[in-house]
């Protein structure tokens, strides 16, 4: 990725932590719907040219550079307002929602700074898709990890619903308890938030050729935290599933190659998924052996949707500077 992309990303970055430490930092008691408005119109200044600190500044600097749209910064802050007054989720419709609204929102700021290869014969909207189905991954991985946290702070986020007809009742969750039905419970979430990773990766290689292996190396090692929660038996009440910097350190040299424009697999992998087929080969302490370029095309976020009961107002499709209008 170039300097000025980094410094762009970085700052975007930066910006989402600091909106997400309202609400989980230190201070987060002190924080009501009135100080969420304030940091609005904070936002609002800083996209109109006026930052009132360094770290704001790095945003005004990136809207001025790249065609970044104000309207997934001010979702976020409605994912933050949200967390405020809700701790339990009816159904996954509206898990969905907050998902977009904390992290979805990400991908959506990120693609103006990464850039579509000029050579992509992909449409905007489903780069768009590949983008909203990363960030939706990553926070139902985040989920899935942070069960136990979650519940000591009196939060749920899972889908109520889901947990009734597991036969899972609230007292379970917060006691810690792990039965073979939230096993198979778990089971289920894995499977779906790794349909989100699989739509993911349809998207990366649709992106500029110098953004794409820090997107395919986010991808892969965030996807791996959901396997360590296999290996942990399902146990995320009381220990925390993390990828191993020994884990990471082999993971990236597979994915980073010598010109960074392209991305190779083994030829034994070539019915599988990318992100499964790099993890078997991590697990197994084997190095590439051969080699083969790995391309994804087409869009399945319909198709992922339905299976999901998204809610109907996402299947509105814009393209171009509407497609933040598809939630």
């Amino acid at each position: 990725m170039t300097p000025e992309r980094r410094r762009a990303i970085w700052a975007i970055y930066v910006w989402c932590r600091r909106t997400d430490e309202l609400v989980d930092g230190p201070n987060a008691s002190h924080i009501t719907p009135t100080a969420l408005d304030r940091w609005e119109a904070r936002l609002e200044d800083l996209f109109q040219g006026g930052p009132f600190d360094m770290l704001d500044a790095a945003v005004s600097d990136t809207v001025t550079k790249f065609p970044v749209d104000i309207q997934p910064f001010k979702d976020m802050i409605e994912g933050m307002r949200m967390d405020l007054r809700k701790s339990r989720y009816e159904d996954f419709d509206e898990l969905y929602l907050y998902c977009y609204y904390v992290a979805g929102t990400v991908g959506l700021m990120s693609i103006p700074v990464m850039g579509i290869a000029p050579e992509s014969q992909a449409t905007t909207e489903s780069v768009y898709n590949a983008a909203l189905a990363l960030g939706i991954a990553n926070q139902l991985t985040n989920i899935l990890r942070d069960v136990g946290e979650d519940a000591s702070r009196g939060r749920r986020y899972l889908p109520q619903d889901e947990l009734a007809v597991a036969g899972i009742p609230e007292d379970d969750i917060f006691a810690g308890r792990l039965t073979n039905k939230w096993r198979n419970f778990m089971k289920s979430q894995i499977k779906g938030a790794r349909m989100f990773f699989d739509e993911a990766e349809k998207g990366v290689t649709e992106l500029s050729a110098a953004s794409r292996w820090p997107v395919w190396a986010s991808l892969l090692l965030y996807r791996q935290i959901l396997d360590k929660i296999e290996a942990n038996d399902y146990n995320n009440f009381t220990r925390r599933a993390y990828v191993s910097k020994a884990k990471k350190l082999l993971a990236l040299p597979g994915l980073h190659t010598q010109d960074q424009e392209q991305l190779w697999l083994p030829t034994r992998c070539e019915q599988n998924s990318l992100s499964s087929c790099i993890v078997q080969y991590i697990n197994q302490d084997d190095f590439f052996a051969s080699t083969k370029e790995w391309l994804l095309k087409d869009s399945a976020l319909k198709r992922l949707r339905s299976k999901w009961r998204m809610l109907s107002t996402s299947n509105e499709f814009m393209k171009g500077d509407d497609c933040w209008n598809m939630i």
